[in-house]
């Protein structure tokens, strides 16, 4: 590689670095699913201590699969206990691979990474611990190829 060429390469790391540090992210965990085999009734959890309820959020679901996932999409359910104890339920759809079966998100590989934004701009509505817990909603029992799933919730620019 030539002179220049590596400055330029070196320039993109360091705008990378930045803006990825620029992001101030509150919490970011994963949670490694054994085996890679995912039961139906085993939540990923996750509990998160809210003190600013004025502060927009955007908030982030990271799927990790193997390409040897059976499927191009994967449905969770997202149960959220607020600190007065009610409950949410959703369910999302994760797009992992194009209509082709090309894999989405980032990584080398047998290994894809993918981060994606559920909601933007959300502001919580009440201080103290969220408990936030993924399963998923596919029509199997059990689910191979998904190696981690987390959450990260950064502060809104």
């Amino acid at each position: 590689m030539n002179r220049k060429a590596s400055k330029f390469v070196l320039f993109l790391s360091m705008v990378f670095v930045l803006y990825a540090c620029n992001q101030e992210s509150i919490y970011d965990e994963q949670i490694k699913i054994d085996h890679s085999s995912w039961y139906k009734d085993e939540a990923a959890r996750f509990d998160v201590i809210i003190s600013d309820t004025l502060q927009p959020y955007d908030f982030y679901l990271n799927i990790r699969n193997s390409t040897d996932y059976r499927y191009s999409n994967l449905y969770v359910f997202l149960i959220t206990k607020f600190p007065n104890s009610n409950l949410t339920k959703d369910t999302i759809e994760c797009i992992l691979a194009d209509r082709e079966g090309r894999w989405l998100g980032k990584g080398w590989g047998a290994v894809k990474e993918n981060t994606i934004l559920l909601s933007e701009r959300m502001r919580f509505p009440l201080k103290g611990k969220y408990e936030f817990m993924i399963q998923h909603a596919m029509r199997v029992d059990t689910l191979k190829g998904i190696r981690d799933v987390g959450i990260r919730i950064v502060k809104s620019e």
